[in-house]
């Protein structure tokens, strides 16, 4: 979209989780839209791949291996990306997830999501918002996730996760707005990622095709969400067109949270 109100030109974006599903399509689509996207991932592979599509497609995308639950990790990442140039956008992409309940959630299935989807969103918030704060100017997305807003059967502790997510967007739109910051969170419900299909040949072989169609069928529009229609969002937001939009969170849902029963 170079050219209209959602043209990132001249902007650095940052986009954590950026070597597959939502993230790849986040970085690919702000790149199309002109933006230098900087992608990072704790495994650096994919994302020197998304790097590479990028930029054979006419894009500037860097790849950086980067442990967003390590603070240390993602302090220098950020150090050395804020010193290649200003940072105008982050998005905190970077999660893992968890089926179980509170009686079947260990104790380290329960800490290794507070590291990823909780420690993650900050420390890189953390590390990136002192630049932002100097230059008067910043937007950060957030990835929530409707389990932050309803109860999903088996989903407690990636909940709890994305529950923190929702409660940090808003207190990070509330303190910087000030500072010319904007900070706002999108909430996908199922989205059509390499997650899903893994996760369906682990736990349903043989069953995939059957299963994929259940669960397709829980969002009232009829099907899961395609990755480019989140990036699509993000985009929006991101962009000069989406200036007077902070503290806000915005379902991508199909449906899910107010047409279901």
């Amino acid at each position: 979209m170079t050219g209209t109100s959602f043209d990132l030109t001249g902007k650095t974006a940052v986009v954590t989780g950026g070597g597959s599903g939502i993230g790849r399509a986040i970085a690919e689509r702000f790149a199309a839209a002109g933006a230098s996207v900087r992608i990072l991932d704790v495994a650096l592979e994919p994302a020197e791949q998304v790097a590479a599509a990028i930029a054979r497609a006419g894009g500037r995308a860097s790849a950086h291996r980067c442990d967003v639950s390590d603070q240390a990790d993602t302090t220098r990442c950020f150090q050395a990306l804020v010193a290649d140039g200003p940072l105008d956008i982050l998005v905190n992409n970077a999660g893992v997830s968890h089926i179980g309940t509170v009686e079947s959630t260990t104790e380290q299935d329960f800490d290794r999501l507070y590291r990823v989807n909780v420690r993650g969103v900050y420390n890189c918030t953390h590390a990136a918002i002192g630049a932002m704060k100097a230059r008067g100017r910043g937007v950060i997305v957030n990835m929530a996730s409707i389990a932050a807003s309803t109860g999903l059967a088996e989903r407690f502790a990636y909940s709890m996760t994305k529950g923190a997510v929702l409660a940090m967007t808003y207190s990070i739109a509330r303190d910087y707005a000030r500072h010319g910051i904007r900070c706002v969170s999108i909430s996908p419900a199922r989205i059509h990622t390499p997650f899903v299909d893994g996760y369906l040949k682990q736990h349903y072989p043989g069953k995939e095709a059957e299963t994929f169609a259940k669960l397709a069928a829980t969002q009232p529009i009829g099907r899961m969400g395609e990755p480019h229609e989140v990036a699509d969002l993000a985009l929006y937001l991101c962009s000069d067109a989406a200036g007077f939009a902070t503290g806000t969170d915005y379902p991508l849902d199909g449906g899910f949270l107010k047409l279901n029963g």
